[in-house]
C-alpha cells in the first residue's frame, strides 16, 4: 500500500516542470501554480477527510475510489496542452490523491499491533516507492513527456484495485455532522499563545516559500543544463532522508530542538547557493551534494517540527496539532510559494529569437537562499525552546507521523 501510495507521487510530480516547460512552453508562473495544486489538495484534505472518512465509508473502499478517480483524471490530464484545463483537472486530481496521504497513515495505523514498533518500517516502503519511480523515470529518459503522468495514473488504478483487497477498515460511526472545531479544536489553536510555538508556526510557514522551488524547478534545471538522467539522480534526496532519520536520535541528543531546526533551515540556504554556482561540468559535485543534503533540510526541520509540535501539545490535541502546522505548512506555505516561485522564474527568464527560453538560474537560485536566510535570522533571534532534550519517545513518534 505504502509503495503504491508514494509511487503514485513521485512517478509525475517531480518532472512535471519539465514536461510544462520544455514540450508546452508554460510559463515559470503556469508550472508553478501547476506544482502547487497538490498544496490546495492539502488545505482541503483535512476538510474531507473528517466529513466522510470517518462518517461515511470504510476506509479502503474510499482509497480504491479516491484512487480510481484520481486514475483517470490524472490520465485524461495527460492528454491536455491548454494551461486552464490542464489546471483544472491537476487540481481535481489533487483533491483525490491528497486525503489519500492520510487514510494510508490512519488505515496502517487501525491495523496494527503496536504502531510505534511497525509504521516506520512501513512507511519506508514508501520512500523506496518514490525512489523506484524516478529511477525508472530517469533512466527511461522520460523526463519531458507525458508518460510518467501516464505511469503515474496506471499505477493510481492499481493501486485502486489494491485497495478492494485490504483488511475491512470501518468508519468511526461518529454520525455527529461535521465541524470546523472537530478538525483545528480551538485547545489547539490556543498553542499560538505560546510566543515560541507561534513563531516556530509562522517560520515554518515562511521556510515553505523558497521550499517550493526546489520541488516545482529543480529537475526543469538539471534537464535544462545538461544533467543526464536528472530524475534518477533527484533520488539520492530520499535515500539521504532514511539516513538522516536514523541520525535523529543522535544529533537529538547534542543540539536539541532550536538547533536541529536551524541546522535544517540553513541547509536550505546552502543547497540554493550549491544549486546557483554549480554546473554540469567541472562543479557537478556541488548539484549533487545540493541533492544529498536533503534529508537535513527535510528530517532536521520538518520532523523535529513535528517532535516539537508532539511535546508542546497534550495527548489528546496532538494529532490535531499536527493537522494544523501541516495545514499552515503543506498547504498555504507551499501553495503562496508555487506561486511566488513561477513569478521568480519568469522574472529571470528571456525569450530568445529561436521560440525557446533562457533561464538565469543563478540568481533564481539566489532568491530563495536570501529568503530562507532571513526566516533563520529571524527564527534563529525569536525562537526560544523550553524543551531541553527530548526522550525517545517522541522521535518515535515523529517516525510514526512521517
Amino acid at each position: 500500500m505504502m509503495f503504491l501510495e508514494y509511487f503514485i507521487w513521485g512517478s509525475w510530480y517531480v518532472t512535471l516542470g519539465t514536461w510544462l516547460g520544455q514540450q508546452l512552453h508554460f510559463s515559470g508562473e503556469q508550472i508553478g501554480l501547476a506544482a502547487g495544486t497538490t498544496a490546495l489538495g492539502a488545505i482541503f484534505s483535512p476538510f474531507l477527510v473528517g466529513l466522510i472518512a470517518d462518517e461515511l465509508f470504510a476506509t479502503q473502499h474510499l482509497l480504491a475510489m479516491l484512487h480510481a478517480m484520481g486514475g483517470l483524471l490524472l490520465l485524461y490530464t495527460s492528454t491536455r496542452s491548454t494551461f486552464g484545463t490542464l489546471y483544472a483537472l491537476l487540481l481535481l486530481y489533487a483533491l483525490c490523491y491528497m486525503p489519500t496521504m492520510a487514510l494510508t497513515n490512519s488505515l496502517a495505523f487501525r491495523q496494527m499491533k503496536d504502531p510505534r514498533v511497525d509504521f516506520g518500517s512501513i512507511r519506508l516502503l514508501g520512500t523506496i516507492g518514490w525512489i523506484v519511480a524516478g529511477l525508472f523515470i530517469g533512466f527511461l529518459r522520460l523526463e519531458a513527456t507525458a508518460l510518467p503522468m501516464r505511469l503515474g495514473a496506471c499505477a493510481s488504478i492499481l493501486m485502486a484495485i489494491y485497495c478492494l483487497t485490504l483488511p475491512h477498515t470501518p468508519a468511526l460511526g461518529k454520525r455527529s455532522g461535521f465541524e470546523l472545531r472537530a478538525v483545528f479544536p480551538a485547545e489547539a489553536v490556543a498553542l499560538f499563545k505560546d510566543k515560541s510555538f507561534a513563531m516556530f508556526a509562522v517560520a515554518s510557514f515562511l521556510i515553505c516559500i523558497p521550499l517550493q522551488f526546489y520541488y516545482a524547478f529543480t529537475n526543469p534545471y538539471l534537464n535544462e543544463i545538461g544533467v543526464h538522467n536528472a530524475a534518477g539522480k533527484m533520488t539520492m534526496g530520499q535515500m539521504s532522508e532514511v539516513l538522516c532519520m536514523l541520525a535523529i536520535p543522535w544529533f537529538f541528543r547534542r543540539l536539541g530542538v532550536k538547533y536541529m531546526l536551524v541546522a535544517g533551515m540553513l541547509a536550505w540556504v546552502v543547497r540554493y547557493v550549491l544549486f546557483a554556482f554549480g554546473n554540469s561540468g567541472p562543479l557537478v559535485w556541488m548539484l549533487y551534494l545540493g541533492i544529498l543534503i536533503h534529508g537535513i533540510c527535510y528530517d532536521f526541520f520538518f520532523v523535529i517540527g513535528q517532535i516539537y509540535v508532539d511535546r508542546k501539545a497534550l495527548p489528546h490535541l496532538r494529532a490535531a496539532a499536527q493537522g494544523l502546522i501541516t495545514f499552515i505548512t503543506y498547504g498555504m506555505g507551499m501553495f503562496l510559494g508555487a506561486w511566488l516561485s513561477g513569478k521568480v522564474v519568469d522574472l529571470y527568464t528571456n525569450s530568445l529569437s529561436s521560440g525557446q527560453s533562457h533561464h538565469n538560474w543563478r540568481l533564481i537560485w539566489l532568491a530563495p537562499a536570501f529568503g530562507a536566510a532571513i526566516v533563520l535570522l529571524l527564527f534563529s533571534l525569536a525562537f526560544q525552546s523550553d524543551e531541553g532534550g527530548v526522550g525517545e519517545r517522541s522521535v518515535v513518534s515523529a517516525k510514526r507521523s512521517v
